[in-house]
């Protein structure tokens, strides 16, 4: 249910956004993050369509079961191990049978204690492990009919209930990742139903996920996207969230915020403003390969880790900078998803480790 009033709103944005003097502690350790994305689940770029529903030619769906292959995972797990990674931020999606409710399951889905086993050997392999739920509506199909329902009821009551579920099997994690990135109509341009928030709605229901969070135990932990053509993104949110800025070149526009276009310089040009405000930051590169930069003439996206690494050194004060984490958009089911991902792992490790030469 959503227990948060308007006023409510209002007050708790304005208390948090002052120097975070509100915000809970958080249990701090002394090591650089080195985290890589893992993609558990995978319902997160389709239509999804109730069963009742026509199906339209030439649409991506989401699907009825997990697209994963646990030898894959492991392999990958082991790579992160060999490269001195210390954290797997594992999108669950419809990976996991959440218990409060098992209707987000497809065939497939972990249940929960073959969850919290996976948590606990990651755990004794040095990695620490960090959930991920995409609350992003243009990233939620994993939800199912509830994404339907955005800023409902019923649906800040599914999603309150999941969060309980996960930060309990994943016992009280240190982070949990929301998402949040991408909620424009544009980016569900094509979709046959679009549904994004914008505005104070969109503010609002941010304030409510990072509360839900807190009150279970764990720190708020989001794309920062939002705030790239978003005036007031710095002031708004609350200093607790722990911020990922991503740049990954995709447009083509390098490194150097002098010979950017205007309408892509926010994107480098938040890093440093997050740090003036006060935020604590994981920026994230990619080895990911976009059509712009393919027709530049690029053969591969190998680049982005270094001066992604070396552009946030230089503009992100040592305190607030507390590591990187890599994000290679492919799943963990095939021979070359696994090579990609690795080949992402390799490219951060390798620039995080520069500096120590």
């Amino acid at each position: 249910m959503n227990d948060m009033t308007r006023r409510e709103f209002i007050s708790t944005g304005a208390a948090f956004a002052a120097a975070g003097t509100s915000a809970p502690a958080f249990a701090k350790t002394p090591d650089e993050i080195r985290a890589v994305l893992l993609h558990m689940g995978m319902n997160m770029w389709g239509e999804w369509r109730a069963p009742d529903e026509p199906k339209v030619a030439g649409k991506r769906y989401t699907s009825g079961e997990v697209y994963f292959s646990e030898s894959i995972w492991n392999r990958t797990i082991d790579h992160a191990v060999k490269r001195r990674f210390n954290m797997a931020v594992m999108d669950l999606g419809e990976f996991l049978a959440y218990p409060s409710h098992p209707e987000l399951a497809v065939k497939g889905s972990w249940s929960a204690d073959r969850m919290r086993d996976e948590v606990r050997r990651l755990k004794a392999m040095g990695i620490e492990p960090i959930p991920k739920m995409n609350f992003s509506a243009t990233h939620h199909q994993w939800l199912k009919e509830y994404g339907r329902m955005l800023s409902t009821r019923p649906y800040y009551q599914v999603c309150a209930d999941i969060i309980c579920d996960v930060a309990e099997i994943f016992d009280r994690p240190r982070f949990i990742h929301i998402g949040f990135d991408e909620e424009t109509p544009n980016n569900q341009k094509g979709r046959l139903v679009v549904c994004a928030r914008q505005n104070e709605m969109w503010w609002h229901d941010l304030i409510w996920f990072v509360r839900k969070v807190e009150r279970n135990g764990s720190r708020a932990w989001m794309f920062s996207d939002y705030g790239w053509h978003h005036e007031g993104f710095t002031e708004k949110c609350p200093k607790s969230v722990l911020q990922s800025n991503w740049y990954y070149n995709e447009d083509a526009q390098g490194y150097d915020i002098a010979k950017m276009k205007d309408w892509f310089k926010p994107k480098l040009r938040l890093f440093a403003d997050l740090d003036k405000a006060g935020f604590d930051q994981v920026p994230c590169p990619s080895n990911w390969m976009s059509q712009k930069l393919k027709e530049s003439g690029k053969t591969d996206n190998s680049d982005c880790a270094g001066e992604v690494v070396k552009f946030c050194r230089d503009n992100i004060s040592a305190e607030r900078l507390k590591g990187f984490m890599m994000a290679s958009w492919t799943d963990c089911k095939g021979e070359n998803a696994f090579r990609f991902n690795c080949a992402g792992m390799d490219q951060l490790a390798d620039a995080m480790e520069e500096r120590h030469a």
